[in-house]
């Protein structure tokens, strides 16, 4: 069974539920943010090899991080998932996950992509790289670094310094290179916008096919997304050219759909088990399949829309220490005015 979290008498609702069977066998509660109708075969496949039913409520990671917190030990939640490390580590700070000792999570999940404490592990994957206007561009940026170059003044379209992706990526900077470094980069970037920060991944998109910007940044399921099934306002993505940056360099940076146990799970074992079937090759490969995303387990086959973007070299940076950057990253968005 599946409950939103709005409006709030059906999450009331939904709590209660939870509550009469957060004890019961073969059961797993399961907070979500990530909103992908397709993940609905990654909860049905485990149901069947299993035999445990989960229920699940859903809302945006903030809501239910709160939540979680304000339930407390009487929490029927097993499992949160969510999207970006930022929010893993939010969830971290907040007291609402445990650490799980997990052969099977140390085996397959690479070590940058996990909590250092093991609260937190990866399961998919998303490059944020650089989108550019193929017909006007001849030469696009090809790292992070160019896309504050002044020759590009007046041509980006980006994400707002309050979106937990700009956070994590101005966060592996910082990481890589300083917080000096980080804050000249994000004020050469503020000089170069071609509008206000506004909308989303695919909003940024558009504008390049609007003609509005030259180059964008997102993350790249949005845009395999639209070689696989139409997208509204990416009819003429065909002009859209990509780069994975620095891969002269550390590499296009990562960002991850992950996920941990919840601080007072009733039904731990069930949630352990949940999180080693999302690193099984068949959950690893729907992630692909289903939602356009890049699998965190070694040798698992991509979906042919993600294949289609090209190999790359991907940023091995320890998402653990890039996530204890990411204070320095809000105040450095403040500080230069990227709104």
């Amino acid at each position: 069974m599946t409950y939103s979290l709005k409006p709030a008498l059906l999450a009331l609702s939904a709590a209660a539920a939870l509550a009469q069977t957060a004890h019961a066998d073969g059961v797993l509660n399961l907070y979500s943010s990530r909103h992908y109708d397709t993940d609905e075969r990654l909860y049905s496949d485990f149901e069947a090899a299993t035999g445990i039913t989960i229920n699940r409520i859903e809302g945006n990671a903030d809501e239910l991080i709160a939540r979680m917190q304000a339930e407390g030990r009487n929490s029927p939640a097993d499992v949160l998932l969510t999207v970006d490390t930022s929010r893993l580590e939010r969830a971290k700070a907040a007291g609402v996950l445990q650490s799980i000792d997990s052969a099977v999570l140390e085996d397959k999940v690479p070590a940058n992509l996990q909590d250092a404490d093991n609260q937190w592990f990866g399961f998919s994957q998303r490059a944020r790289i650089i989108f550019y206007d193929k017909a006007d561009l001849a030469e696009p940026p090809m790292t992070y670094a160019d896309l504050a170059d002044p020759k590009y003044k007046g041509q980006v379209c980006i994400r707002s310094g309050t979106n937990v992706y700009m956070q994590t990526i101005l966060a592996a900077i910082v990481t890589h290179e300083g917080e000096a470094a980080a804050r000249d980069w994000a004020a050469g970037v503020v000089d170069n916008f071609a509008r206000n920060p506004q909308g989303g991944d695919t909003d940024q998109l558009r504008g390049i096919v609007s003609g509005e910007c030259e180059i964008a940044m997102s993350n790249t399921y949005y845009f395999a997304r639209s070689l696989r099934t139409e997208v509204d306002g990416l009819s003429g993505a065909d002009n859209v050219g990509w780069v994975f940056p620095d891969q002269d360099g550390n590499g296009a940076h990562m960002n991850l759909s992950g996920g941990g146990v919840a601080a007072h799970a009733p039904n731990r074992d069930n949630a352990i088990a949940f999180l080693e079937y999302l690193t099984s090759d068949s959950a690893q490969v729907y992630f692909s399949a289903g939602n356009d995303e890049y699998p965190v387990v070694e040798g698992v086959a991509l979906a042919d829309s993600v294949a289609a973007l090209g190999t790359f070299k991907a940023d091995g940076i320890n998402l653990s220490e890039v996530a204890q950057n990411i204070p320095a990253a809000q105040a450095i968005f403040n500080q230069v005015g990227w709104k």
